[in-house]
């Protein structure tokens, strides 16, 4: 085995996870050894397809790809196709990728990975926590074999994206996201007000874009729509929550400040469903689980971005 660190993503593709996707498979630092697949920004059959296609462009059609939970735990929740494209690609028209998904559920592949690289393994969910929950619901003991756990997810004072206080992958199922932040000791939490401070300059992005090589063209072409789309309702700067905490995952070096706290996630079917709600004050006694991302240095996460960009 060599030094790297092996690195399991699970994820939604959805532009945001495919810069985050992008900048892990261009790290040196780290060997991803699969990706789970979850609905989140569009549907599994398109979510899965992304998936495959980004392993080809990158030359990693080696990395095994498994499907994994179609729909929520326990109620449907909307898309984010029309952030992402229906496709979840921005429907660039890509060719499908020329290999398959794997037959392993994706809850049995989390569960087979934490054993095959039980201690080292660093587990990054990008997309809705339906895949892990359901793992810990066949396994319990699967956080003392995880090393780390990065979590995109959240809003935590509640300024949220897909309701007023809601971000959207706690949203999507929040029931999976309960079990999830109550299951591991310790977790990182890269949340989507973090990513509003972290924006990228839209000129800059089109810069980056710009560059050389077969990387850059897909990334142009899969999200376009999206900045586009994010210009116009957001103005000149552009958050991938993905990307900032792949960042918090590749290189903690590179975390400025964050906070430990408890945090739950808000169930039943209020206005407030979905929220992830910080006890900033620890008012209830409850342990302090979550690592809150507040600031990460913005130079180490733009070159980041930009090395994966440039890869291949």
């Amino acid at each position: 085995m060599d030094g790297r660190i092996p690195l399991l993503i699970d994820t939604d593709p959805g532009v945001d996870d495919a810069l985050a996707l992008l900048m892990a498979f261009a790290d040196p630092r780290h060997e991803v050894v699969g990706l789970t697949i979850a609905a989140g920004n569009v549907g599994l059959r398109h979510t899965v397809r992304n998936a495959l296609k980004l392993c080809e462009v990158v030359g990693r059609s080696d990395v095994p790809v498994f499907p994994g939970c179609d729909r929520p735990l326990l109620h449907p929740s909307p898309d984010a196709a029309n952030v992402h494209g229906e496709d979840g690609f921005g429907d660039a028209g890509l060719p499908a990728a020329k290999h398959a998904a794997q037959a392993r559920h994706a809850a049995e592949a989390i569960i087979e990975l934490s054993h095959r690289h039980a201690g080292r393994l660093l587990l990054v969910a990008l997309g809705p926590l339906t895949n892990l929950a359901l793992a810990l619901r066949l396994d319990p003991s699967l956080p003392s074999r995880v090393a780390r756990l990065v979590v995109m997810g959240g809003a935590v004072t509640g300024h949220g994206n897909i309701t007023p206080s809601a971000e959207f992958n706690v949203y999507f199922d929040p029931e999976a996201a309960h079990i999830v932040f109550g299951a591991f000791p310790r977790f990182d939490l890269c949340d989507w007000e973090a990513a509003v401070a972290h924006g990228y300059l839209q000129a800059d992005v089109e810069r980056w874009l710009a560059g050389p090589g077969p990387v850059a063209a897909f990334y142009e072409a899969v999200s376009r729509h999206t900045r586009r789309w994010s210009a116009d309702v957001r103005g000149d700067r552009w958050f991938s929550a993905d990307s900032l905490a792949m960042a918090m995952a590749l290189r903690s070096d590179g975390v400025v400040e964050a906070a430990e706290r408890p945090v739950e996630v808000v169930l039943g079917h209020s206005p407030a469903r979905g929220a992830t709600l910080v006890d900033w004050q620890r008012q209830l006694g409850r342990p302090d689980r979550a690592r809150i991302l507040l600031r990460y240095d913005q130079r180490t996460l733009e070159d980041l971005v930009q090395a994966a960009l440039l890869a291949g």
